[in-house]
C-alpha cells in the first residue's frame, strides 16, 4: 500500500492503520474513501453497498461547542472490515443511539449507505470519513483481525479512548500493564518517615526519599469535560504506611496509565522528588485492617510528572527487609453467619465460593447524563450459614477480573460496605456494597479436579486436615444404609481404604482393604455373622444358619470366578459391577429388614474378604432372586441406565462412602466424657494408659442423627472412572436446633434424601420401619432427572488418622452451559 499523505492528498493517518489485499487492489472501503473525498459536496450514497464487518467501537470525550450550541458528551470512532482493509471512521454524533443502544457494536455485520469526508480546518491536510447511514444486516462476515495498534481519536484533541461502558476502568494501550521492578539499594539513612513529613513539610521544599507500603487503592477517577483541554484527566489515591503510621497518596494525570496497574495492594515503593498539599477533605476514607495504626490526615503525598517529575521505584517483595519496619497488609475477614448482627454501613472483606453471578448492568451517574456506573451482582459462600453473602460488585478498574467472575471460582472482596434498613422494613435483605476503595479478587487456577485426581489429593492430606473439592461428573447409582448397616460396614476396628490413586486392577478387593477380623476363618459363619449382626440369640443363628444353608450354591459362584480372573492375571480383577441389589420380597427372605447383608468372598490364599466394603459383588450371584416391576431399582437402591452399561469397563472405581465412627454425631454421656472427648480430639501426644480410659465403643453411644446414610456413586464424565461417595442427612427430632431439616441450597435430590431421613425418624418411633420405603418415590424421580447430565459435586474430604479418609458430598450442581452452573 501506498503512502497514505500522497494517496489521500495529505491525509495524516499512519499506513498501517489500513491493511489492504497483499496484490495491491484497492478494497471497496479505499473506493468509497476516494469517492467521498473527491466529491464536490464531500457526500456520497454508494450503489449497492456490500455488507461490512464492525471491528471495533471506541468511545472519546468530545470537544465542547460554542455556546448555546448543544452536542453530546463523547464521540465514536467505528472501524469497519470488507474482507481486503480495515478502515477507521467516525460516527457523526446523531448516530450514537445506536452504539448507545447496542445496535452498532463489534462482529455487526451493515451496509454504509451513506458517508462524507470531514477535514479538521485546525490540521493541515487532516480529514477522515463519516458514517452518515447505516443499515444493519444479518449473517457472520470473514474473520476480521483486530487492530494491533490504536492511534489517538480521529477527531478533536483527543489522546486516548475511554472503555466504551464506563469511565472507571483503564482502556488501551497506554495502560502499561506491569512496569518492571527494580534493583534499588536503598540507603536507610537517607530515607525519611510520613511522621517526620507531617512535623516538617512546611518549612521545606525538597524532601527526603520515602520507603511505604500500599494498604489501599481506590479505583481510577476520570474528571475529563469537554470544556476542558486536560490529555489525561485521571487520578488514583492510594493509602501508604511505614512504621510510623498510614497517609494518603495521590497519583496524578499521565503517571497513572503508566504505574496504576503496577502500584497493587502490598506493593513497596521507594518514591523520590515528590510533593506534599494538604488533604483534599471530602475524600472517602477506607477502613484500616489495624485499627491501632496512626493515620495522618492533614496531608497527602502528591505524585506528578512535572513540579517536581516523580521518582517511582517498585522494590521486589524478597528484596523487603524486616528492620524497615514495612506494615504487612491485613483484613477484616467476616463470615456469613457474622453478617447479621453487623450494623448499616460497616466495612469488612469477605471471601467465599461464588454459586451465582448476575449480568453486567449500568446505572446513570445523573439524570440525563452519559456517565454510568457498571456493576453485577453475585452470591458467595463460605459454609457457615445457608445463607450466602449478596454482593454487589461495582467495577473497581479491574475489568480483567469484573469480566470473569463466574461460579466456583473462590472470590476475595476488600472494603465492602454492609447495606442494611432495618427501620422501615426489618425482613429486608442485608447485603454487600463495593466502596471506593474495594478490591476484587478471583482464584487464577480452575477448581475442579478429576474425579482420579481424587485419590492424589487424599494421598496429600494430614492427619484431621479437612479440604473441600469440586468434581465433574455423573449421579449414576444412589443406595440407602440404615444406622446398623453402618455399624456393621465401619466397625470400631481398624479399616484401611487403599483404592486412592490406583487403577482397578490395585483396587481390586484384598486381605490388606477389609479383612474381617475374627476368629473364626470359615468363609460360610462368617458370612452367617455378618448377616446376623452381634446381638443374635444361639436359636436365631440357627434359624438363620438354615435359611442361608439353601442359598450357599449361589453366594459359591463369586470366589470361583474371582479366582479364575486371578490366576490368569486378568486387568479386571474384579468386575467392577453394581452393588447387591435386593427386592423387598429377597430382603425378607434373608432377614434383611433386621440385619444388613454382607457377602464374603475368598481369594486365592483362601482369606475371607468382605465385599461389602468394595461391593464387587457379581449380580449373577443373585439371579434367582425376583426384582420389583421398577428396572434397575429395589427397595434401597437405584441405579441409571448408563450405570448399568458402563460399570463392567470401568477403568478406575474409587469406594469412598464408608462412615467412620468418629463421622457420625453422638448423644454425649456425661459419666464417659473422657472417651467421647477423646474421640473428637486429635491424639494426645503422650500416650495414656489403658486404665485411665473406659472400655465403652465409641459404637455403644447411640447416634444424634438419623438412621442411616446414603452412598451416592459419581460417575466421571468421560465415563471411565468412578467414585462412591458418602451424603450424611442430620435430622434430630428429639433435639431440633441441633440438625436443622432445611432445603439444602434448592439442591432437590440432597433435600428429599434429608426429607426421608425425617420420615424415617418419625417411623421409628411408631414402630412401622420395615414398612419404610428408604428410597422414596421423591428420591427416585430427584435422581432421575439428572440421569445422564453432567454436574459439578462438593466434596468434603477429610482424614481421619491412619488409612481412613471419609468423603462426604455436600453439594450438587448442575451445568447448564459452558461457564454456568445453577443448582440442582
Amino acid at each position: 500500500m501506498q503512502d497514505p499523505t500522497s494517496e489521500r492528498g495529505g491525509s495524516a493517518r499512519p499506513a498501517e492503520e489500513r491493511r489492504g489485499p497483499a496484490s495491491g487492489g484497492a478494497s471497496w472501503l479505499q473506493r468509497v474513501f476516494e469517492e467521498v473525498r473527491g466529491s464536490s459536496q464531500l457526500s456520497v450514497a454508494p450503489a449497492e453497498p456490500p455488507p461490512v464487518t464492525v471491528v471495533a467501537v471506541e468511545r472519546y470525550l468530545a470537544e465542547a461547542p460554542p455556546p448555546p450550541a448543544a452536542a453530546p458528551q463523547y464521540w465514536y470512532d467505528v472501524t469497519l472490515a470488507d474482507g481486503a482493509c480495515q478502515e477507521r471512521c467516525y460516527l457523526a454524533p446523531r448516530l450514537n443511539g445506536l452504539v448507545q443502544r447496542a445496535h452498532l457494536r463489534a462482529g455487526a455485520r451493515l451496509r454504509l449507505t451513506r458517508c462524507s469526508y470531514l477535514y479538521d480546518e485546525r490540521r493541515l491536510n487532516y480529514g477522515f470519513l463519516c458514517l452518515e447511514e447505516l443499515e444493519r444486516v444479518g449473517g457472520a462476515g470473514p474473520p476480521a483481525e483486530p487492530p494491533r495498534h490504536r492511534p489517538p481519536p480521529l477527531r478533536g484533541e483527543k489522546k486516548h479512548y475511554l472503555p466504551l461502558w464506563n469511565n472507571e476502568d483503564p482502556y488501551g494501550d497506554m495502560w502499561v500493564a506491569d512496569k518492571p521492578q527494580a534493583q534499588v539499594d536503598v540507603d536507610v539513612s537517607k530515607l525519611t518517615s510520613l511522621g517526620q513529613l507531617e512535623m516538617t513539610w512546611r518549612s521545606r521544599v525538597h524532601f527526603h526519599p520515602l520507603l511505604v507500603r500500599v494498604l489501599h487503592k481506590s479505583r481510577l477517577r476520570y474528571y475529563g469535560k469537554p470544556e476542558k483541554k486536560l490529555h489525561m484527566p485521571y487520578q488514583a489515591y492510594f493509602e501508604v504506611a511505614d512504621g510510623s503510621g498510614m497517609m494518603s497518596m495521590v497519583l496524578w494525570n499521565s503517571l497513572c496509565p503508566e504505574w496504576y496497574n503496577s502500584m497493587k495492594v502490598g506493593t513497596v515503593l521507594l518514591l523520590e522528588q515528590y510533593a506534599i498539599k494538604t488533604s483534599y477533605p471530602f475524600k472517602t476514607q477506607p477502613t484500616p485492617g489495624d485499627s491501632q495504626m496512626k493515620r495522618f490526615a492533614t496531608i497527602e503525598i502528591s505524585l506528578n510528572v512535572r513540579d517536581p517529575p516523580t521518582k517511582i521505584s517498585i522494590i521486589p517483595e524478597e528484596m523487603v527487609k524486616p528492620e524497615w519496619g514495612l506494615p504487612e497488609v491485613k483484613y477484616r475477614f467476616i463470615t456469613r453467619s457474622e453478617l447479621d448482627d453487623l450494623p448499616n454501613n460497616h466495612s469488612c472483606d469477605v471471601i467465599g465460593l461464588v454459586t451465582f453471578v448476575g449480568r453486567a448492568e449500568r446505572a446513570r451517574k445523573r439524570e440525563h447524563g452519559e456517565d454510568f456506573w457498571l456493576y453485577r451482582w453475585a452470591h458467595a459462600i463460605d459454609g457457615t450459614s445457608d445463607q450466602p453473602f449478596i454482593l454487589e460488585l461495582f467495577a473497581t478498574s479491574q475489568p480483567d477480573v469484573f469480566e470473569h467472575i463466574h461460579p466456583m471460582t473462590y472470590l476475595v472482596c476488600t472494603q465492602m460496605r454492609v447495606v442494611r434498613d432495618l427501620t422501615e422494613n426489618p425482613s429486608s435483605t442485608i447485603y454487600l456494597t463495593t466502596s471506593n476503595e474495594s478490591q476484587i479478587f478471583i482464584t487464577v487456577e480452575s477448581v475442579l479436579k478429576a474425579i482420579g485426581e481424587t485419590g492424589k489429593e487424599i494421598e496429600d492430606l494430614h492427619y484431621r486436615e479437612h479440604k473441600r473439592i469440586a468434581v465433574q461428573g455423573i449421579i449414576s447409582a444412589i443406595r440407602y444404609v440404615s444406622c446398623s448397616d453402618a455399624a456393621e460396614e465401619a466397625p470400631g476396628v481398624e479399616l484401611v481404604q487403599k483404592d486412592t490413586s490406583q487403577s482397578l486392577e490395585s483396587s481390586a478387593v484384598s486381605k490388606e482393604d477389609c479383612v474381617h477380623k475374627g476368629k473364626n476363618t470359615n468363609p460360610h459363619n462368617k458370612e452367617l455373622k455378618s448377616f446376623l449382626g452381634p446381638h443374635c440369640t444361639p436359636g436365631e443363628q440357627h434359624q438363620h444358619q438354615a435359611l442361608l444353608s439353601k442359598k450357599s450354591s449361589v453366594k459359591r459362584k463369586i470366589p470361583r470366578r474371582l479366582n479364575t480372573d486371578a490366576e490368569q492375571g486378568s486387568a479386571s480383577v474384579i468386575p467392577v459391577s453394581s452393588y447387591p441389589y435386593f427386592t423387598r420380597s429377597a430382603r425378607r427372605k434373608f432377614g434383611l429388614n433386621e440385619f444388613q447383608h454382607e457377602d464374603f468372598v475368598q481369594d486365592k490364599n483362601g482369606q475371607a474378604v468382605s465385599d461389602s466394603l468394595q461391593y464387587c459383588t457379581d449380580r449373577e450371584g443373585m439371579s434367582d432372586i425376583p426384582e420389583t416391576e421398577e428396572t434397575g431399582r429395589t427397595c434401597d437402591s437405584w441405579q441409571s441406565d448408563l450405570w448399568a452399561q458402563v460399570k463392567d469397563k470401568l477403568m478406575k472405581y474409587l469406594h469412598h462412602s464408608t462412615i467412620f465412627p468418629e463421622s457420625i454425631p453422638r448423644k454425649f454421656d456425661y459419666v464417659h466424657k473422657d472417651l467421647l472427648m477423646q474421640q473428637y480430639n486429635l491424639h494426645a501426644a503422650v500416650h495414656q494408659p489403658k486404665e485411665t480410659r473406659t472400655d465403652k465403643n465409641i459404637n455403644e453411644f447411640k447416634s444424634a442423627s438419623g438412621l442411616g446414610y446414603y452412598e451416592v456413586t459419581v460417575l466421571g464424565i468421560n465415563h471411565d472412572v468412578a467414585i462412591d461417595v458418602a451424603f450424611l442427612p442430620l435430622f434430630c427430632p428429639e433435639d431440633p436446633h441441633l440438625f436443622q431439616l432445611e432445603d439444602i441450597q434448592n439442591d432437590t435430590l440432597l433435600s428429599c434424601m434429608s426429607c426421608i431421613s425425617a420420615c424415617q425418624q418419625k417411623a421409628t418411633s411408631n414402630g412401622r420401619l420395615r414398612d419404610m420405603f428408604p428410597l422414596s418415590n421423591e428420591i427416585v424421580k430427584a435422581a432421575m432427572d439428572l440421569d445422564g447430565k453432567h454436574v459439578v459435586c462438593i466434596l468434603d474430604i477429610c482424614h481421619l488418622g491412619d488409612d481412613k479418609v471419609e468423603v462426604f458430598l455436600s453439594k450438587i450442581y448442575k451445568t447448564v452451559e459452558p461457564g454456568v452452573l445453577d443448582p440442582v
